[in-house]
């Protein structure tokens, strides 16, 4: 029989907390039998929700803390004031002790970062963390990184972003060698800084079994699925991210602006129903809600603070997947093949 996946939730973090959080677990339990959780919070606000899950109360267990990271806390206060007892301290520190598989949180995203890197520490052969989402596309899913975990990388951060991106996309998408693009701001190869044409020459040279490196890509690139994987320093991610987020709102308002303007417009938005939900059900963000910790002795997950139960239980699915495809094992296997490759290549530029 096939062992549970343990799913530790800080249960107070996000706009609406346990509201959100308990119902978003309810979903994830009814769709996945093989979970069990723990639930990180104030008991005396859990308890009754919890008794309303039917599904989830069968395999949930409260763990009481007093302390909650709040969504506008910094980081260094966070950390201060919720490192040992806060619901989000707690939950992390769960998957440290092999008490759970995963954690999964929609509160403060640098207190769930700085207190992750503290708590579980990076993975041999990485150097810093990264983000990473998927992101809706003409041809179907893709995954992005870093969204914003760090700023600035060089040649070595952007390779090891690329591997752990490949073993996501190889779990999220079933994909035996994913495609891998650097972002830049061209495709040739002349172009760009100077870290991003060295890490584009060795993932060439690198001829991974894990992946298959495309080259270069542009912002576009991104919303065309011209690679399964998109790899970037965070701070170019995380403006792709919230450009991509403001122009879809743009897009929206812009629609709903015509479709209002006429009583034609009106009629013919009417007889075109079907196709704007389906549009909409596209780039639903809670269908892509989840964005994965990567690099880390362990998988956390930071789901969007204000998201309803449907994109939590999403969020949560990404870490079952992460946990039941052993993310951590692959990630590592892909990064010694990397390491064995760059400590060759030096040994045999050394020689020359």
């Amino acid at each position: 029989m096939t062992k549970p996946v343990r799913i530790a939730l800080d249960a107070m973090g996000g706009d609406f907390g346990p509201d959100v959080v308990l119902p978003g677990a309810e979903l994830a339990a009814i769709n996945r039998t093989d979970t069990e959780f723990l639930l990180f919070g104030d008991e005396a606000k859990l308890r009754p929700l919890l008794d309303r899950q039917k599904h989830l109360k069968q395999r949930a267990k409260i763990v009481h803390t007093p302390v909650a990271v709040r969504m506008g806390d910094k980081p260094s206060k966070a950390l201060r004031e919720g490192r040992r007892n806060s619901s989000m301290w707690l939950s992390i520190d769960a998957v440290r002790k092999g008490e759970a598989d995963v954690a999964v949180s929609a509160g403060n995203t640098g207190a769930l970062m700085a207190m992750s890197k503290i708590c579980l520490k990076m993975m041999p052969g990485i150097e810093r963390p990264a983000i990473a989402a998927v992101w809706p596309t003409i041809r179907g899913e893709s995954i992005v990184l870093d969204l914003g975990a760090s700023i600035g990388a060089d040649k070595n951060n952007l390779v090891d972003m690329a591997v752990m991106g490949a073993a996501t996309a190889r779990i999220l998408f079933d994909l035996e060698q994913p495609t891998i693009g650097l972002l830049n701001v061209g495709v040739e190869e002349m172009k760009g800084v100077e870290e991003v044409r060295e890490a584009g020459q060795i993932l060439r040279e690198l001829n991974s079994k894990d992946f298959i490196y495309h080259g270069f890509v542009e912002g576009d690139d991104i919303g065309k699925g011209t690679v399964d994987v998109v790899v970037s320093e965070g701070f170019s991610g995380n403006i792709a991210l919230k450009a991509a987020e403001g122009t879809a709102k743009q897009i929206k308002e812009y629609l709903r602006a015509a479709m209002m303007r006429t009583w034609r417009a009106k009629i013919g938005a009417y007889l075109a129903r079907d196709a704007f939900r389906a549009v909409a059900d596209k780039v639903d963000p809670r269908k892509v809600n989840g964005g994965v910790f990567l690099g880390l002795n362990g998988i956390v997950v930071k789901s969007h603070g204000g998201t309803d139960a449907e994109g939590y239980a999403h969020a949560i699915d990404v870490g079952y997947d992460m946990a039941r495809h052993e993310l951590l094992a692959r990630i590592a296997s892909s990064i010694a093949n990397s390491e064995a490759f760059m400590k060759k290549n030096l040994a045999e530029q050394a020689a020359s």
